[in-house]
Parts: C-alpha cells; structure tokens; sequence
C-alpha cells in the first residue's frame, strides 16, 4: 500500500479493572483469544493494513507486553532441540511481525495523555491509534479504508459504528454528515453523552487516523473527570481545521475488556478458524443439547 502511514500506537497502560481477578496479575492486553494473547491480534491487523512500526504506551505492570514480542533464547534453543520447527517459526515470527518500541506512561492521565506520548516517535508524519481493547478481526480492511480516506482528504478519520440504544454511552458519539463514497464530515463529537443527549447513534470504535495536528490540540486539552486528558476532547479541535472524517464499518469487532465480548471473541473466532471450527461447533451443539435436556 502506498501510504505515508507508517507507525501504528497502541495505548496499553490501563489497569483492566472491568476483568479483574484475571488482570490482577497479567495485562488485560495478553489474555488468550483463542490462540494468542488480545494484543496480537491487534498488532496482525496493523501489519495487515500495511504498517511496519508499532508504538507501544505500557506502564509498570505491562512488562509481558514487551517480552512477549521480544526474542526468547532459552525457549528458542529448547524447540530447535527437541526439533519442533513450526513451533519455532511461530514464535519467532512473533518477534518479526513489526520493528516495536514500547515506551511508559508514568501516572493514568487518560487515553489522550498516552496518545501524546508518541510525539516524539511519529513526528510530522499521520499515524494510526489502535485501542487494543477493540479486536477488529478483519484482516485490516477497517484500518485500510480509514488511511486511505485520512490520504484522500488530508484530514484525520475514525472508525465509526451504529450502536443500539443506551449502549450509546459507552462511547464517544458523533454527528457527522455525508461527502461522498461512504465518507462521513464530522461536525461535532462528545464523549460518552447522556443516550437522551447523544447527538446520534454513531459511536467512535477504537481505530482512528490522525495528522500529526492532534499533539497541538492535545496540548490545549484541559484535563476533564478524573484529571485525565480526554482524547475526543482534543479530537473536537480538529473539526473546523483540518478537519475530521469518519466511516462506518460493517465489520463486527469485540470489546475484549468486557468478559462476555471477551467469552463472544473466543467462540466466534475459534468457530472461524480451520484448525478448530468443527469441533468447537460440535462442542457448542452438544452443551446447547445438554442443557436442553435438564
């Protein structure tokens, strides 16, 4: 793809309190989806879209996110041993995904505190966010199609999805309007509103696009509830200049903090895989039909 959108950053220094005992000890971001740890699913999907360079924002307690994508020697040695090359390759492929860097965030100042801390890193080029929350698996076609509008329009996009009824609240929210090739304006975006206040049902979904105008507006940015720093706050600035875009994806994703999407990741996605369809399909039949029957 040719793009000037290089750099993907992953904010991942909350707490996961919304699955604790589980996160207690392990970042919310390294519990297994099917197969491998959330965080790397988000990563496949940035490499899917194109982009080489990732960004990590972790705090103290995130040091399995770093060895995770870091080589491990002594396992390496162990598998080439006993001859298990697939396991090997996996492993090692893991490692060679991207070129990572990690960087931490010192006190929890909010989601547009982390997104600041990647001046420095992405410069005056655009730059994906990816909340590692939100699994897109999509095999990038989101984030694709959100570059591709932030390249045409020279203006920052979101991702936006149509929610049901208060769930609207969870969110931030937008009022947009149409431009052309399922491109949407956006004319004003809050965060987390009232579902009587909600200015639609359009709800910003975890992928954004941004020009590197945002550090300024972060700048600006008073810190709201909490102290913290609020990314829609500082995204509201760029409505009038340069502009901001979004789009509405059909894709489904998962909200892997929440335990129930987490537990709807797992099935759906383990359903979709080669390796594991028919027999996770059978195991559903037969509890379905268990239950069924008491």
């Amino acid at each position: 793809m040719n793009s000037a959108v290089r750099t993907a950053v992953i904010p991942a220094a909350g707490l996961g309190t919304r699955f604790l005992p589980a996160t207690k000890a392990q970042p919310k971001e390294m519990l297994t989806v099917v197969d491998r740890p959330a965080i790397q699913w988000v990563v496949e999907e940035a490499v899917a879209a194109g982009i080489d360079d990732v960004l990590i924002i972790t705090s103290t307690a995130k040091k399995g996110l770093e060895d995770h994508f870091d080589r491990m020697a002594e396992l390496e040695m162990l598998l080439e041993a006993k001859g298990k090359h697939d396991m090997l390759a996996q492993i090692r492929n893991i490692t060679e995904l991207a070129t990572f860097h990690f960087t931490r965030q010192g006190a929890p100042l909010g989601l547009g505190h982390a997104v600041s801390m990647a001046a420095r890193h992405v410069g005056d080029e655009p730059f994906v966010v990816m909340l590692p929350d939100e699994l897109l698996a999509d095999g990038g076609e989101t984030l694709r199609r959100l570059i591709e509008v932030a390249d045409s329009r020279s203006s920052s996009v979101v991702s936006l999805r149509e929610v049901d009824g208060d769930e609207i609240s969870n969110y931030g929210c937008a009022r947009t309007e149409p431009v052309g090739d399922g491109v949407l304006k956006i004319t004003e975006i809050v965060e987390k509103p009232s579902p009587g206040e909600a200015p639609s049902n359009l709800a910003v979904v975890g992928r954004y696009v941004f020009t590197p105008e945002i550090f300024e507006r972060l700048e600006r940015t008073p810190p709201g509830k909490d102290g913290e720093i609020q990314l829609t706050d500082a995204m509201a600035m760029l409505i009038e200049h340069p502009g901001l875009h979004g789009v509405v994806t059909e894709s489904g994703s998962y909200d892997t903090g929440q335990k129930l999407d987490w537990l709807r990741a797992n099935i759906e996605l383990a359903l979709r895989d080669p390796e594991t369809g028919a027999d996770v399909a059978a195991m559903l039949t037969a509890v379905v039909e268990a239950r069924e029957l008491r």
